[in-house]
């Protein structure tokens, strides 16, 4: 039950406090073509430039899809639009 707590507890607290979207679920981006993504270097540089020691990047419903520690040291799994960079929502799985 406490796993349970502490978890809401940091999803509201990174839903309300921070602008990334936390991964509880898949993201869906839009087909974008490849040309037009920015690249995951970018993307990177962007979060660490906010703190966070990014882990790993892969591609994952047509969204950069981030495994990382935020500036807090927590782990994160976070979904970004290739093209615009900005989080993306997930849905439930």
């Amino acid at each position: 039950m406490k796993k349970v707590l502490g978890a809401l507890a940091v999803l509201a607290f990174a839903l309300a406090a921070a602008p990334q979207a936390m991964a509880t679920g898949r993201a869906t981006c839009e087909d974008i073509p490849r040309k037009e993504w920015q690249s995951s270097d970018t993307l990177i540089k962007q979060l660490e430039a906010k703190g966070w020691k990014v882990r790993r990047v892969k591609i994952d419903g047509g969204c950069y899809e981030v495994y990382a520690l935020d500036e807090k040291g927590q782990r994160v799994e976070a979904y970004f639009h290739p093209k615009t960079l900005e989080p993306v929502p997930t849905r439930p799985r």
